[in-house]
């Protein structure tokens, strides 16, 4: 039976791939779209892997905040190999016309680096050289944005706090820039000394800074026995350490997370373009019922006509991922040459053969899934029916149904066990299915309202609605996959339009303007009076707040130990490193308290403490349990008198602890402050702070946000290209839906025009028809998308959740215009024949 199945297979297949070319492009779309979400993220991964060495500037780094590496330190750190040094903060730099700007200085050791090379250019050839020092000057190299910024070129003079400097030439790269995240402001790279020099390292300067040590190991040394070394020498020292194979942790989370979301838009296209591999697949046996039926009539036996078409179906399915397999293969080559030069992160185009084949099983388990149930039901037809061109059979259970469930949960499975999160892997295929199963049954339930609406409807109009009802109507068939696409174009969207605002509108207006750090407590109110003259108003609560400012740790809690093991990897920032720490009395502006009483203004009792409550919730901390800090070398027992909501980088105090005045009586501790205010009134406050606070550092939270802006811009523009595959995938099963339907609709224009109906009435009829179809399935996937879309804006991104109406009205008038115009095209075809020869077609 075999051979007999092959050869009657290659016959049909003689007759060329016509009737499948949708099933084609519906499994090809797919396939690329994961395929090339895969391999892009496999050339960024293979990339870090390569230059981990060079991101982190050496085999381990080791990091400290606030303070020095101490000689103990030193000694044990130098035992594992060559060690370079690093020191970084973030300081002033005015220029001799006045202006200042925020940097981020970094003072390094003579053997800086231990691997790559920095990158300079427009002066020495050496980074050695353009450090070296210039009569009262500090050699430096800068970046060109600051050079910009303050009016400068190279060779010219400037002041960082009150250090002299001269830009010898422009920074290009660093080898170690992606392993130590965002700056607040261009690099300015100079000798350790130099910082050494200007007072910024001093415990007293108010002024967070880190010290990291590079360490290349002796050659053949393993990192992680390293690692496990220095960890039981440094035990209890509170050090950062990484290793070269977790250069960019960052990074490289980023990265499985957009591969992750990109591939599972590829999957929802696959599954959105399951309707158009069904549909095709209906439709080919449709077209192929007579010779089904004459292989039944002679004996043919049911496994005999399911291998004849299961083979087809498989040939043309390899074919189809195997275009999908060349499409996604080829895009990030091509990405690679366009836009090799401007990448932020090191990437190896080519040929990855894991993440093809895991594409290629995704097509192959998605083909199966959505064509073995219309072979079941064209297997399982009696002779009689095929005859009567009736292949609508009632679906039995059998070894093709059995197939399609078992290939549905192994598509399921595999996205489940690929995917960085299972769980979120998990609840996103079960939003899609819900998402499908809601569309199919509105689909029909607009099918069942069209059907009323027909009675009190004339001339095209009902005709078009009776199509809509009737048992070929497109709002069963291609409203689903046309709603998947629109609901996953919708979420993106209205995603990107919220985080957007936030970072454009809503964050502009709740939080700071500009930030003041490291204001000497002694000379607070000499600061707020230097200011309010530069801004020429008085400073109100509403637009200028000042607070002392310290960082400590919490080392216990209710009298044990903190064990971070204990605690969930994603909820310890709050114990793993220092943490902001203020002294306030009453009860401020917006302190977000959710449980306990804040103190009165004049307490003076036993230290209390107010406390983030999501750091709380991570250590298990509640009201009127003792917290031990270790704060200015020395420890400080605390009771919770408040759980509070800290809004990060809103207007008010954003401090994860605060205590009772009381509690840091004597420490002379500095101030920050955040303030609203116009751009003219921050420079004129920076100049000001220049002459008569220069050790003051000004964050302008203009310019992050509008770098945050730019940034988020770009990825969104990435996401929502890919989303709009899964919404192509759709427009595929439309198309599959009209030309199934060719026939039937060319028949159909016949008998109208034989009945006197003009061309215009037959033209607005499908396009209702049609336009109705993409209407319902864009309201249907807009509001599908808000349910999707809100709880990840306020609850996963906690921002305030904003609607671009225009973009929702573009989605649903977008799919209802698109597939009006696929009824008109459809009407057209339909028209160009002439009535006699298709009326006496059989």
């Amino acid at each position: 039976m075999a051979l007999l199945s092959l050869r009657f297979a290659a016959r049909e297949l003689r007759s060329g791939v016509r009737g499948f070319r949708i099933f084609l492009a519906c499994l090809a779309l797919g396939v690329a779209a994961i395929a090339a979400a895969s391999s892009t993220a496999e050339a960024f991964r293979r990339g870090l892997a390569t230059e981990a060495r060079e991101i982190l500037g050496g085999d381990i780094s080791v990091t400290v905040s606030d303070r020095r590496i101490t000689a103990p330190e030193k000694k044990v750190l130098t035992s594992q190999g060559q060690v370079a040094y690093a020191v970084g903060v973030n300081a002033m730099a005015e220029a001799p016309s006045g202006a200042r700007h925020l940097v981020e200085l970094r003072g390094v050791s003579d053997n800086y680096p231990l691997a790559g090379k920095v990158e300079i250019e427009g002066g020495p050839r050496t980074l050695a050289e353009a450090l070296k020092p210039e009569g009262d000057a500090q050699g430096a190299v800068v970046e060109q944005a600051l050079l910009d910024r303050l009016g400068l070129k190279l060779g010219d003079r400037f002041l960082i706090g009150d250090v002299k400097v001269v830009a010898h030439a422009v920074l290009i790269a660093e080898p170690d820039r992606l392993g130590r995240g965002f700056p607040l402001g261009p690099r300015v790279l100079t000798r350790q000394a130099t910082v050494e020099k200007g007072g910024f390292l001093s415990a007293g300067a108010g002024v967070p800074f880190a010290e990291t040590a590079r360490i290349a190991l002796k050659p053949g040394e393993d990192p992680g026995r390293a690692m496990t070394a220095l960890r039981k020498d440094l035990r209890g020292h509170h050090m950062r350490m990484r290793d070269r194979r977790d250069a960019a942790p960052g990074i490289r989370k980023l990265i499985d997370q957009l591969e992750y979301f990109l591939g599972f838009i590829g999957l929802a296209s696959l599954v959105a373009g399951g309707l158009g591999v069904s549909g095709a697949v209906s439709a080919y046996l449709e077209a192929r019922k007579p010779s089904i039926a004459i292989l039944k009539a002679v004996g043919g036996e049911g496994p005999l006509i399911r291998n004849v078409y299961l083979i087809q179906i498989g040939l043309l399915a390899i074919l189809g991922v195997g275009i999908g397999l060349a499409t996604g293969a080829a895009a990030p080559l091509v990405l690679g040459q366009v836009v090799k030069n401007r990448l932020p992160v090191p990437a190896l185009f080519a040929i990855y053969p894991e993440p093809l084949m895991r594409a290629g099983l995704f097509g192959l388990l998605s083909a199966a899934a959505f064509s073995l149930a219309p072979l079941a039901r064209a297997r399982a037809t009696p002779p009689s029916a095929l005859f009567r061109r009736d292949l609508s059979g009632r679906l039995r259970f059998g070894v093709e149904l059995l197939g399609a469930l078992l290939a549905g949960a192994a598509l399921a499975g595999l996205a489940v066990l690929t995917a960085p999160t299972p769980l979120a892997a998990g609840m996103m295929i079960a939003g899609v299915i819900v998402a499908f199963v809601l569309l199919a049954l509105i689909g029909r339930l607009a099918a069942f309202v069209a059907g009323r609406l027909r009675i009190g409807a004339r001339g095209a109009w009902r005709i078009g609605l009776a199509n809509l009802a009737g048992p070929r109507s497109a709002a069963r068939t291609a409203a689903p996959a046309i709603g998947l696409g629109v609901a996953l174009l919708a979420a993106v969207v209205l995603i990107q339009s919220s985080l957007l605002a936030q970072v454009a509108d809503v964050a502009p207006r709740t939080a700071p303007a500009v930030v003041y750090i490291g204001i000497p407590g002694a000379r607070a109110a000499e600061f707020d009076r230097t200011v309010q003259a530069a801004y020429g108003r008085p400073l109100k609560p509403a637009d200028w707040q000042r607070w002392p400012y310290a960082t400590g740790r919490i080392i216990r809690i209710r009298g044990q130990a903190v064990d971070r093991r204990r605690i969930d990897e994603r909820q310890r920032w709050a114990f793993d490193n220092d943490i902001s720490i203020s002294a306030i009395g009453a009860e401020p502006p917006a302190a977000g308290v959710v449980t306990g009483h804040w103190w009165a203004s004049d307490y003076a009792g036993a230290p209390l403490l107010a406390m983030d409550i999501d750091a709380a919730r991570a250590g298990g901390i509640k009201v009127g349990d003792s917290v031990t800090l270790s704060v200015l070398g020395r420890e400080i027992e605390t009771k919770v008198a408040v759980l509070r909501k800290v809004e990060f980088g809103s207007f008010g105090p954003a401090f994860a602890l605060v205590l009772n005045t009381k509690a840091l009586e004597g420490a002379d501790l500095t101030n920050i402050a955040i303030a609203k205010a116009g751009k003219a009134e921050e420079d004129r406050a920076s100049r000001a702070l220049g002459r008569d606070f220069p050790g003051v550092d000004v964050i302008s939270v203009r310019e992050q946000l509008a770098a945050a802006t730019d940034l988020f811009d770009r990825l969104a523009l990435a996401v929502r290209g890919a989303a709009a595959v899964a919404a192509l995938a759709g427009l595929l099963v439309l198309a599959g839906a009209i030309a199934a339907g060719a026939r039937a609709r060319a028949k159909e224009a016949a008998t109208l025009k034989v009945l006197g109906a003009a061309r215009g009435q037959i033209l607005l009829a499908y396009a209702v028809e049609y336009g109705s179809v993409g209407l319902i399935a864009g309201v249907a996937g807009v509001g599908l998308g808000y349910a999707a879309a809100w709880p990840v804006v306020v609850e996963v991104f906690k921002a305030t959740w904003s609607v671009d109406w225009a973009g929702v009205f573009a989605l649903v008038g977008g799919a209802s215009l698109v597939a009006g115009l696929g009824g008109v095209l459809a009407a057209l075809q339909a028209l160009s024949k002439r009535p006699a020869p298709v009326l006496r077609a059989e």
